[in-house]
């Protein structure tokens, strides 16, 4: 863990460059990720595997350097990879929650950091929009295979709230769009 975390603030390093997450991002992308996280937690609970909501570093390239990112929602299933407050294998899922100081990199470096270190699914989850990406890994690529935008109003013929999506190497692990951004006006 970076010092500046360990006085209250949150950074993350990149390709030697430190990054600032202070402060933290609204309350708003804070009930996404627990909404995404209580979800996975659950259906973990009879795993190997581990859970972690924005308190994990992930260092991205433990051989090469000592980058690290704090991914928003990550799941680890190789436990001796974990040391102090990072974790230096693959996670097996990663979701990130968009917010105005961070969506460009959440985006495209972050992605790549995490297309490189092959992760098998990626979530880049926007708040403001109500919105979905799930990116599946292929043959070492990011491939978009799921975008969704929550449609709530039961009126509209493209209601979707009720639409379930799965975890793809956790297929019990299912939680609806509704759920994803429940407390969310």
């Amino acid at each position: 863990m970076g010092l500046a975390e360990e006085e209250g603030r949150k950074e993350e390093k990149i390709d030697g460059v430190i990054y600032d997450m202070s402060p933290s991002a609204n309350y708003i992308h804070g009930m996404v990720n627990s909404n995404i996280h209580t979800k996975v937690k659950a259906g973990l609970r009879d795993s190997l595997c581990l859970s972690f909501m924005e308190n994990l570093d992930f260092k991205y390239q433990p051989e090469e350097s000592d980058n690290y990112v704090i991914p928003d929602v990550m799941v680890i299933c190789d436990r001796k990879r974990l040391r102090g407050g990072s974790y230096s294998g693959v996670p097996k899922f990663i979701v990130e929650t968009l917010s105005p100081s961070t969506a460009m990199r959440d985006m495209s470096v972050k992605k790549e950091i995490y297309e490189k270190a092959g992760v098998s699914e990626y979530w880049i989850v926007s708040p403001r929009e109500r919105a979905v990406q799930i990116y599946y890994l292929t043959e070492g690529k990011y491939v978009l295979t799921y975008s969704y935008i929550l449609e709530d109003d039961e009126e509209n013929r493209y209601y979707n709230a009720n639409t379930a999506i799965r975890l793809k190497e956790f297929p019990n692990i299912e939680m609806t769009l509704a759920e994803i951004f429940e407390g969310i006006g």
